[in-house]
């Protein structure tokens, strides 16, 4: 059913600080930010050979990045994304094994235009999942 890492996103408090990390410490290539207003977040994507990294920053009040930035004031690993073929299939698939579909468990579009479903991280050896349809 998984397919390739599409990303590891991690919080951070300060988006622009995160940027210059990427690129100034480590030499890394980052996209410009991008807000995303139904995942709550902005983020930008370091381009790496095999996959991403995805910065994330809460965007409005009721940004679940906020929450977990209470929590986590340094900022730290949010989610890692995995793509799948068919993501409604991998839904079901996982809905009948007893796994947790967060929200209402229809698929959203995601930071990279495409429909992506986030799995509860008791199910997952303590990880939020987040699946992505390539």
């Amino acid at each position: 059913m998984l397919g390739r890492l599409n990303h590891v996103a991690i919080a951070v408090p300060d988006l622009a600080k995160g940027i210059e990390v990427y690129r100034t410490m480590l030499g890394a290539r980052v996209s410009e930010p991008q807000a995303v207003p139904a995942h709550g977040v902005t983020v930008v994507f370091v381009e790496l050979p095999n996959t991403k990294i995805e910065l994330l920053e809460p965007l409005g009040e009721d940004s679940p990045i906020r929450r977990f930035l209470e929590k986590n004031p340094a900022g730290g690993m949010h989610h890692v994304c995995y793509e799948v073929e068919d993501i409604f299939a991998a839904r079901e698939r996982l809905k009948a094994e007893g796994a947790k579909v967060l929200g209402s468990g229809e698929p959203k579009i995601g930071a990279h235009g495409k429909p992506v479903l986030f799995l509860h991280p008791k199910d997952f050896c303590g990880t939020l999942v987040e699946l992505e349809q390539a």
